[in-house]
């Protein structure tokens, strides 16, 4: 039977790309994250995205969350947590395991699993451990989902400032003295350990930072003026992390720039400078995100110098391999050098955060830092690249 004059259904729409912003997670920036995913929720363009809320409760749990940005956020210097927000205190949300298979699955006990339709890409604005240190990115990579920011070990080494200061040596960027301590190291023999620090005291000077090793915004982070504020510093720094990094203070200024990932490549945005806060002893959690002290955007650099941190910045995000967006934190040094202290693969990404007001200055908006780095996760496939 011909089906020539047969009447033809209508084409449907082209669906909008899903949007998974997953956020929250099991580390000490579990806070920090439910901001960012507040202001991430509120800048996405709906217009071009469906969007779904995923909050990772502390004790691990995957809760579908109330799509609800102004109930994240810090109020009264209190954080906002996922278990505010989830809608059930006992429903989860499973991703598939089957990279032929992106649909997403709610369920409860008792009840019926109910399916919340595929999802084409995850914006993983979790910071720490279990989320941006290649943990959450493996999983994305089984499930065969495309996620905004960098793969399985450009998270990992990102997070691991030890291994991170090791690949940037190796690619002949200049790093600050630093000794690391493993957690068997201290636990066969504390005192020895602790000479360690010590000796690379006597050798560097005071103060000391000692901070976690696979940790950030600056949590569990102590300066030691001298050695009688050593061992509680090094008891803050593992309750965060068994593995305890030691910096020596660099006398210099505090420069950040953030890179994104172009079509045509990774690009630097314009310099900011972190003065030291009045309050503080130095850029620590409570002046980050807290007490809200603002950096200078632009830094006050030189055509030259600004150049060169540029440069180094997208170096930076080359050396580790990173993906989507970077923001790379120096000390320009009293003799005019530049050293890199870290770089942050998900960086506090607030509407206060300095990556978005690096790039605001640079001409790009907020909403359009997320569109751009939704489109550079679609345009990447997982696996090997």
């Amino acid at each position: 039977m011909s089906t020539e004059n047969l009447p033809q259904s209508p084409e449907q729409p082209p669906r909008k790309p899903r949007v998974a912003v997953v956020f929250g997670g099991r580390s000490s920036e579990h806070g920090i994250s439910v901001v960012t995913a507040g202001a991430v929720l509120k800048a996405i363009d709906r217009t071009k995205y469906e969007v779904l809320p995923i909050g990772i409760t502390q004790d691990g749990r995957w809760a579908l969350t109330a799509d609800d940005p102004d109930r994240m956020a810090i109020v009264d210097r209190r954080q906002p947590s996922v278990d505010q927000l989830a809608d059930s205190t006992e429903g989860a949300v499973v991703l598939p395991l089957d990279p032929g298979n992106r649909e997403v699955v709610y369920s409860e006990p008792g009840s019926v699993p109910k399916a919340l339709g595929e999802v084409d890409v995850v914006f993983p604005v979790l910071h720490g451990p279990y989320g941006e240190d290649g943990t959450l990115q493996g999983l994305l990579e089984l499930s065969g989902v495309p996620y905004v920011g960098s793969g399985v070990l450009a998270s990992a080494v990102g997070q691991d400032k030890e291994y991170m200061k090791r690949v940037f040596t190796s690619f002949g960027l200049k790093v600050g003295p630093y000794v690391v301590i493993r957690p068997r190291e201290w636990e066969r023999d504390e005192s020895a350990a602790r000479k360690r620090i010590i000796d690379f005291a006597g050798e560097h000077g005071w103060p000391l930072f000692v901070k976690p090793a696979r940790a950030g915004s600056s949590i569990g982070i102590t300066k030691v003026d001298d050695l009688s504020g050593l061992d509680e510093a090094i008891a803050e720094a593992q309750r965060h992390d068994p593995k305890i990094l030691v910096e020596a203070a660099l006398r210099g200024r505090e420069i950040e720039c953030g890179v994104l990932e172009f079509e045509d490549g990774p690009r630097a945005s314009v310099p900011a400078e972190i003065p030291p806060p009045d309050a503080h002893a130095y850029y620590d959690f409570e002046a980050k995100y807290i007490d809200s002290t603002p950096g200078l955007v632009p830094a006050p650099l030189t055509d030259e110098e600004t150049a060169e941190v540029r440069r180094l910045a997208v170096e930076a995000f080359e050396a580790g391999g990173c993906e989507g967006l970077v923001r790379a934190d120096f000390f320009l040094t009293e003799d005019g050098e530049f050293v890199i202290n870290e770089i942050n693969t998900m960086p506090g990404f607030t509407p206060i955060s300095m990556y978005p007001k690096m790039w605001q200055a640079a001409g790009v908006e907020y909403s359009e830092l997320v569109d751009l780095l939704v489109r550079a996760a679609l345009r990447r496939p997982t696996g090997l690249r």
